[in-house]
Parts: C-alpha cells; sequence; structure tokens
C-alpha cells in the first residue's frame, strides 16, 4: 500500500492519496489538483475515489474537479446533504481496493457531517488499522473548533466532538499513525502542532484536550475563549457543498498599465501587494495593502479583503502574479482585474509611499520617541510582550485605532515581522503617515536579550 501526505504550507493543509493495485483515492484534496494526477500516474494508480471529511470552511476543496477529470467517485459524510453526485458514507462503510481497506466512522463534532477514515493493509494478512485520518476532528495537540456550523451551537458541536473521540478514535490502539488535515497555523483549532503526524497513543498523553475530564469540562474548555471565525468561512463551505468553478476555467490576469490601475483603485479595487516585505517598503502604490508570499498570503487576504471585491495584483513578474493568484483562488478569491509592477509606475513618475524597515536595536534606543504597536494575538501577547507596547491584534487592527497618536511615529512588530508589514499598510491606508516596520520581530527583540515582560517575570 501506497500512502503519501501532501502539504500545503501556506494553508497548513493535509492532504492524502492512498494507492493499492491499480487504483487508489486522494482525502481532502486543495483546489489545484495537479499534484494528484501527477503522483498517481507517477506509481501506475488511477484515481477512482475522491473523499472528503468534511465541508471545508478555511479553502475551496478541489474535489468536483479532480472527480471530473479522473471519472472518480466522491465520498462524503452523509449528513453533509450535498447537492452534486456522490456517495453518501455512514459509519461502518468501506471501499476496499488492492490491499488496502478505508472504513468510514462518523465524527460529527467540528462539523455535523465529519467523518474520519480507518486505513488498513491486508498485505500481510494485518487486520488492524495502520492509520486514522481524522480531518479536523482530531489534530496533533489539538481538536477541531465546535463553532463553524451554521445549525448548531458550539456547545452542541463540542458534546458531539467529546462523543467521536472517546466512543471511536480514542477507542483505537495506541500505535495507530493520526494523520489530520491541518497543522500549525489553520484557524480550524486552537494550538495546533508543527507536527503533521502522530499517534493515537501520543495524543493521549499529549494532546490537552484529551486529558481526563468530563464531557461536560470539555465543552467548557472548548467553547471558551473560541478564535475569531473570519468572515469567509461560510463562504466557502458554500462554495465546497455546491461545487466551485474549475480552476483552469478562470481567466488569466492581464498585465494593466498603471494609470488603469489608479482607475481601478478609485473605483473600489484593492490594490494588493505581494512582494517581499523590504521590497514593499522601499516603495509601493499609495494605498496598497501588502500581504507577502513567504506566509499564510491566501487567509490574510481572504479575512482582510473578503471573497467578493475585485483585486488587482501588484507583483515583481509573471510568475509572481500566477503564484498568488492561485493561492487567491484556493480560498476562493476569483475576482482578480489584473495585474502590475513597480518598475512601470516608476517610469511614469507617479507617486510611491515607503515603510522603513527599523531594527529591534533602533525601536529599543527610541521607545520613548515612539509608539509601539504589537499586532499579535492576546495569547501570544500575555506570553510575552514588551512593556509599553499597545497590543492591537491584527485582524482587528483598523477597528482599534483608537488611543494611537497620529502625529508620534508608530513602530510595528509582529513575532518576525511578516504581520507587521500587513499592518503597516493598514495604517497607511487609515491615514497613519509616520509608520515603521520592524524587522525581526519579538524574536529579534528576544534574540537581542531585550527586556520583556512574561507573566510574573521579567525577562533580561
Amino acid at each position: 500500500m501506497y500512502l503519501q501526505q501532501f502539504y500545503l504550507g501556506c494553508l497548513s493543509h493535509a492532504s492524502y492519496l492512498i494507492g493499492s493495485g491499480d487504483m487508489a483515492a486522494v482525502v481532502d484534496p486543495q483546489r489545484d489538483v495537479g499534484i494528484y494526477l501527477e503522483d498517481a500516474a507517477k506509481h501506475g494508480f488511477k484515481i477512482a475515489y475522491v473523499i472528503e471529511t468534511h465541508l471545508h470552511a478555511d479553502f475551496i476543496s478541489g474535489h468536483r474537479e479532480l472527480a471530473a477529470l479522473t471519472g472518480a467517485s466522491i465520498y462524503l459524510g452523509a449528513q453533509a446533504g450535498a447537492g452534486f453526485p456522490h456517495v453518501p458514507v455512514h459509519d461502518g462503510d468501506e471501499l476496499r481496493f488492492g490491499h488496502c481497506v478505508l472504513r468510514f466512522l462518523e465524527t460529527p463534532g467540528h462539523t455535523p457531517e465529519s467523518i474520519s477514515i480507518l486505513v488498513t493493509d491486508t498485505e500481510h494478512g494485518s487486520q488492524e488499522p495502520y492509520a486514522v485520518l481524522t480531518g479536523d476532528t482530531l489534530f496533533i495537540g489539538d481538536v477541531g473548533r465546535p463553532d463553524l456550523a451554521p445549525n448548531r451551537t458550539p456547545r452542541e458541536l463540542a458534546g458531539m466532538l467529546f462523543d467521536s473521540l472517546h466512543r471511536k478514535l480514542l477507542t483505537l490502539p495506541d500505535g495507530v499513525l493520526v494523520l489530520p488535515a491541518h497543522g500549525a497555523g489553520s484557524l480550524c483549532g486552537k494550538q495546533m502542532s508543527v507536527e503533521r503526524s502522530s499517534t493515537i497513543g501520543r495524543q493521549r498523553l499529549e494532546n490537552y484536550a484529551l486529558q481526563p475530564k468530563s464531557k461536560e469540562e470539555f465543552v467548557r474548555l472548548l467553547t471558551a475563549e473560541l478564535p475569531e471565525r473570519p468572515g469567509y468561512f461560510a463562504l466557502d463551505a458554500e462554495l465546497n457543498l455546491s461545487g466551485p468553478t474549475p480552476l483552469a476555467d478562470l481567466p488569466v490576469p492581464e498585465g494593466l498599465a498603471p494609470r488603469k490601475i489608479l482607475e481601478l483603485q478609485r473605483g473600489g479595487a484593492w490594490l494588493l501587494d505581494v512582494r517581499p516585505s523590504g521590497l514593499f517598503g522601499g516603495g509601493h502604490i499609495p494605498g496598497a495593502l501588502h500581504i507577502g508570499l513567504t506566509g499564510q498570503f491566501a487567509s490574510w487576504a481572504a479575512r482582510l479583503i473578503g471573497l467578493g471585491p475585485a483585486v488587482v495584483l501588484i507583483a515583481d513578474d509573471r510568475n509572481e502574479m500566477l503564484e498568488a493568484r492561485t493561492r487567491l483562488a484556493r480560498v476562493g478569491m476569483e475576482n482578480v482585474a489584473g495585474y502590475g509592477g513597480m518598475a512601470a509606475w516608476y517610469r511614469e513618475d507617479l507617486p510611491v509611499e515607503e515603510v522603513p524597515q527599523v531594527s529591534v536595536q533602533d525601536v529599543h534606543r527610541e521607545r520613548e520617541r515612539v509608539q509601539l504597536v504589537d499586532v499579535r494575538q492576546p495569547g501570544e501577547w500575555e506570553a510575552l510582550h514588551i512593556a509599553g507596547a499597545l497590543n492591537k491584534p491584527l485582524p482587528k487592527l483598523t477597528a482599534m485605532l483608537d488611543g494611537l497618536d497620529r502625529e508620534r511615529p508608530l513602530a510595528v512588530h509582529c513575532k518576525s515581522g511578516y504581520r507587521s508589514s500587513i499592518a503597516t499598510s493598514l495604517l497607511q491606508r487609515a491615514g497613519f503617515g509616520n509608520v515603521m516596520n520592524v524587522t525581526g520581530g519579538i524574536d529579534a527583540w528576544q534574540a537581542c536579550a531585550l527586556p520583556l515582560i512574561a507573566p510574573s517575570v521579567m525577562v533580561q
């Protein structure tokens, strides 16, 4: 049996191809499905099954496109109520091909239709499962958030999740490999590990949500301080239920002259600058939003812009633009009106803005002069922060501008410099003129042994 994990770092998303004999199944495919076609062809497999562990809310799945390209059948939890052709999965149903047995478990909680998939390799006579693909039910170090279903309360879903974990997944042998659909950085849980696999036994010991507790205690734990639910999640789930436009059918954005870019911007389009923070800081179009391709680009774009507004990409070249367009499509952002670069902008001598990139030493020396804004999440702030800094988390930054002095310089930091660069562009859009990005963020501050405040202790 062949089992391959494909990990898409920019969305913290894991998908899988399982093959045996001459057939294969793909589980939770990303929107651009070429990687599965290539891997299946390389190993001589025909993709016959496409399986969704649930209706994903944080990305657009490639289930329908992959099925159309291969003739595969789509398998989905029976509670989903999907309108497109599919096989509704019930507890105990099985798929068998070659030496592989896939047995489905209904594991509601993250969503009502969530399923997990037991994987057994019978080549050497074993009837014990080798792995379990847990979707968003069980993560490494966490469990799925229980607040994404529109017709269920978080408490109801958390109760269902407790039962799914304790009556099904935690009854499996300790050695069974756990393969989830997401890792650290995903918004589908609170504190996922950077590890991409584990075992039932390790999770039983190490996962905070699986420690011995009553159902009521579990529900309280899971529903307390739920992370922000991005607005685009509901739209992505709806698109996955109905079936998105095939990626190949989306138009390729055209190159735009600077004057056309200005015209679109004045008409309400967002200018999305995808270049590295240093290049953005060195010179960019006034009013542009900066989100670099090096991090969680598409998630931040969908959270800050939404799925509907027109977007003009500002990129160094066509390849960079195409990468950005694909990543945006993965979360359902399809309204890309075109693209342009700064070289043409400079040639026409049009105005630019800058964001100085300053070191932590510079900021430390100027602490009395500058306002320091920390755009990390509250939990990160509580664990460790710089004295006197103002915590204004990036997702809520534009609604938390009160208390900032527009006449004083603003130095913005996060953990490493990625989110803070996004924040500087938002602050400039809001009319703040003297904004700086702190390169390296609090990681650099700590590495330079500058003073930090941690719970009950001052770090020198």
